[in-house]
């Protein structure tokens, strides 16, 4: 009987962790107001966007960079771009659908998943965005430290075609990147290392296969990011190492998020008065069993047969009468003796 209940005691348990309620053991931690996250993920989206703008770096530099990569891809035998560029340019069946996904899922799938977690997995919605915004200032200091130019814009003699400019009348990007046609100046084409499009496709990936019920939905999270990997690479916006990089970079993100969200509640508890932090309480089995028990009455027990009287002329042996009783206490003489 008692193993026909575990199941259901861990899918209480499941259950309850996704909403935030860890039971008696610790305190809920709040949940995060609906109407703030997307201020606080669009500043900080703003200030990588402004980044990213501001470290477009010195042209020469970028090529230099993105040379001494296909360099090193070539020598391990990991130069896939080629081919799979050839594929792109050559097929536009793929290409074509290959530059929707590149110019569109970054912006649709990622949100999305965000606001499915905050929905549906409140309990994990917190460390997730916590994740994802730390590993996208990461990426930041990589796009300022290490300019590299994508091989879309290496000299054609390099064998690498530009997918976006070739089929840009297809879509409403441009000739430069993915941005709205006209809005290419808007955005720093020289951020290529690391790749954040299959770094935040990583986080949506495996933020789905831990986090979602339905197996489908599982798979396509594992597919996601591998098919994101070959998008990048056969649109030649990035090269293999790029995307090595991003996954690099979710991994350090990964790794500090714990770090960051203590840093930030010390922060918050000492700005905001009142505010104690989240301990964790004592079992409830454990505190009651520390509960002493009621110390002893200090009153007597009262007489059982105190205040009863018996019919006149009626006795019980041995029992002094109210007349004797107060006569008693005078002289201290059993009232049978007189």
């Amino acid at each position: 009987m008692e193993t026909a209940r575990m199941p259901y005691r861990a899918s209480a348990r499941a259950a309850r962790a996704d909403r935030g309620d860890t039971g008696a053991t610790h305190r809920p931690r709040p949940r995060p107001r609906w109407w703030a996250e997307p201020a606080l993920l669009a500043v900080v989206y703003a200030a990588y966007s402004a980044g990213r703008l501001l470290a477009r770096g010195d042209v020469s530099t970028a090529v230099d960079h993105g040379l001494a990569i296909l360099r090193v891809e070539k020598a391990l035998l990991l130069n896939a771009e080629h081919p799979l560029n050839r594929l792109f340019t050559s097929t536009p069946a793929i290409g074509i659908p290959a530059d929707f996904a590149y110019a569109s899922l970054h912006y649709l799938v990622t949100p999305a998943v965000l606001v499915w977690l905050f929905r549906r997995r409140p309990a994990r919605y917190r460390a997730a965005r916590t994740w994802l915004m730390v590993s996208t200032l990461l990426g930041l200091v990589g796009f300022t430290l290490l300019p590299t130019c994508p091989p879309r814009l290496l000299d054609a003699g390099y064998g690498f075609v530009d997918t976006m400019a070739q089929y840009s009348s297809y879509g409403w990007w441009g000739t430069e990147a993915s941005a709205p046609r006209g809005l290419g100046g808007m955005t720093n084409q020289y951020a290529a290392m690391p790749s954040l499009h299959v770094g935040w496709a990583l986080w949506c990936g495996v933020l789905l296969w831990k986090h979602a019920r339905t197996p489908l939905v599982r798979w396509l999270g594992l597919a996601y990011p591998l098919v994101i990997t070959v998008v990048v690479m056969g649109t030649a916006n990035h090269y293999f190492l790029d995307a090595v990089a991003g996954a690099a970079v979710m991994g350090a993100g990964a790794l500090l998020t714990g770090p960051v969200t203590r840093a930030v509640e010390r922060v918050r508890i000492r700005l905001t008065p009142g505010t104690a932090p989240h301990l964790p309480q004592p079992p409830r089995t454990a505190a009651l069993s520390q509960v002493s028990p009621p110390a002893p009455s200090a009153r007597p027990a009262p007489i059982v047969s105190g205040g009863c009287e018996t019919s006149a002329g009626e006795r019980f042996p041995g029992q002094r009468t109210r007349s004797s009783t107060s006569t008693s206490s005078a002289d201290d003489t059993p009232a049978t003796a007189r």
